[in-house]
């Protein structure tokens, strides 16, 4: 494609033109993944859409790629920091299960999600777990030089690095109130490499180490497993935006450490923002979110929040509320209704065409510009001057961008019924054709009876609904 590829990076607050680092290996990404120690939230679910729209923008430039996403299922603590609990022992606990039971079950729930959205399968997925021995080998080579021990651990001295926490390009204090204090830090903004298991305490999850019995923390994994797979240094490094304050730039640290020199382990670091729940921002901590498995049991299919996502930039927040996904919801529709009607017309095969390819190729290089290619989408379905089948080929190809599964999804697909809907698709069919004469012989009385009936078994009947949708699931 001609157009060419400028992305944001972080680091520089700046879009900057892509090329791979060494074009030999094509482009290497790692994406910070989830701490399974609960379902992921729609917030959380935002960020994997993003990586998912990276990685196919890529492809659709013709780089060979390859993708690591990370699985924590240790030593992320309940604050930011170097404070709390370990998120995954306190979940084991609150749950009466084995820690590695609650991390196979959240695990396998956020592997549902990503299939759900369409989002690819990265090259690898990364458990923390599974490489405890590379981190104690790599804290013992950044020790020396860059550690000190506490009571409670093995702590890395930020003042030992240059230019530390220059990817948040906020001030200290904004920074450090986000982390609670631990007796003993010479600075603030240290960081555990190494958590000792308290005295006479025993955790689901500890290894011996030089400097006691504990488990690793949580910044140490991805500097490790992006070293492992990627080397150093690599592409891109993704992850949200909360990452950038205080995650990210401890994985700098530990990079810098490590290669003692002043490279932050990858060259661009990309950062979708947050989705905003009313006025604030979706959070586990707040005790309350959203999940894409409850829209799924409202009876909402999982790409209408795919396409919500698409229609912000990544770097936008991103207002949640049920009008938003409504619309998306709608909006998808009007797409698979409009590829219903070009199939039922389209003969042969059709070829796509260069035009509207360079204009998709436009908007995505200018760094993932999908709220740009999605009204080109829909001026693509609309242009009489292509033949249908043309028109097909086109769209297949921009799905490969946008991952909405234009060509697979049906209008039945669609509408999905409710968790709780007492009634099955054939039965809502009967009823409406039960309703539809009784209208016709003005017995509204009855026809008012049968819509009463179909909203207490979770359908909403829809009286002049302008896409010919007889019906939707009642949210």
């Amino acid at each position: 494609m001609s157009a060419s590829l400028t992305l944001y990076n972080s680091l520089t607050r700046s879009l900057e033109p892509f090329a791979p680092l060494d074009p030999a290996k094509g482009v290497r990404v790692y994406s910070c993944g989830p701490t399974v120690y609960n379902y992921a939230h729609l917030g959380n679910l935002r960020a994997y859409v993003f990586t998912d729209t990276l990685s196919r923008v890529l492809t659709w430039k013709g780089y060979a790629l390859t993708h690591v996403i990370n699985i924590t299922d240790v030593g992320h603590l309940t604050s930011d920091a170097d404070a709390g609990d370990d998120k995954m022992e306190a979940a084991a606990r609150a749950q009466a299960k084995s820690i590695w039971d609650v991390a196979a079950h959240y695990t396998a729930a956020f592997k549902q999600n990503i299939s759900d959205l369409n989002i690819r399968q990265p090259s690898r997925w990364s458990v923390a777990t599974d490489h405890i021995a590379e981190m104690l080998d790599f804290a013992k080579r950044i020790a020396p030089q860059h550690c000190y021990e506490l009571d409670t651990g093995l702590y890395f001295d930020t003042s030992t690095v240059r230019d530390y926490g220059r990817l948040a390009g906020t001030q200290d204090d904004v920074r450090e109130g986000r982390i609670d204090p631990v007796a003993g830090k010479r600075h603030p903004q240290d960081f555990a490499i190494w958590r000792k298991s308290p005295q006479g305490e025993q955790r689901q999850m500890e290894w011996d180490s030089p400097w006691g019995k504990g488990a690793p923390g949580w910044h140490l994994e991805c500097s490790v497993m992006s070293l492992k797979y990627l080397g150093a240094p690599f592409d891109i490094h993704t992850g949200g935006v909360d990452h950038r304050e205080i995650h990210h730039p401890n994985e700098i640290a530990q990079n810098q450490a490590w290669c003692g020199c002043n490279d932050t382990g990858a060259r661009f670091w990309m950062h979708n923002n947050f989705l905003v729940d009313r006025g604030a921002k979706m959070s586990k901590s707040k005790g309350g979110f959203t999940t894409l498995q409850s829209l799924i049991d409202a009876g909402v299919h999982p790409l209408a929040y795919r396409l919500l996502c698409l229609q912000a930039h990544y770097r936008s927040e991103l207002e949640f509320s049920a009008e938003n996904l409504a619309a998306a919801l709608t909006r998808l529709k009007r797409l698979i209704m409009a590829v219903t009607a070009l199939e039922a017309k389209a003969e042969g095969e059709g070829t796509a065409v260069a035009l509207w390819l360079e204009r998709l190729d436009e908007a995505v290089s200018d760094d993932l510009g999908t709220p740009r290619a999605l009204p080109i989408l829909d001026e693509l379905l609309a242009d009489k001057k292509l033949s249908p089948a043309d028109r097909l080929a086109t769209l297949v190809a921009f799905d490969e961008v946008l991952g909405l599964n234009l060509r697979i999804l049906t209008r039945e697909a669609l509408r999905l019924r409710p968790a709780n809907a007492t009634l099955t698709a054939e039965q809502i069919g009967d009823r409406l054709v039960e309703r539809q004469q009784a209208r016709l012989v003005k017995d509204f009385r009855r026809s008012d009876t049968i819509r009463d009936e179909l909203a207490a078994g979770g359908v909403e009947v829809m009286d002049g609904d302008p896409l010919g949708w007889d019906w939707k699931p009642a949210l």
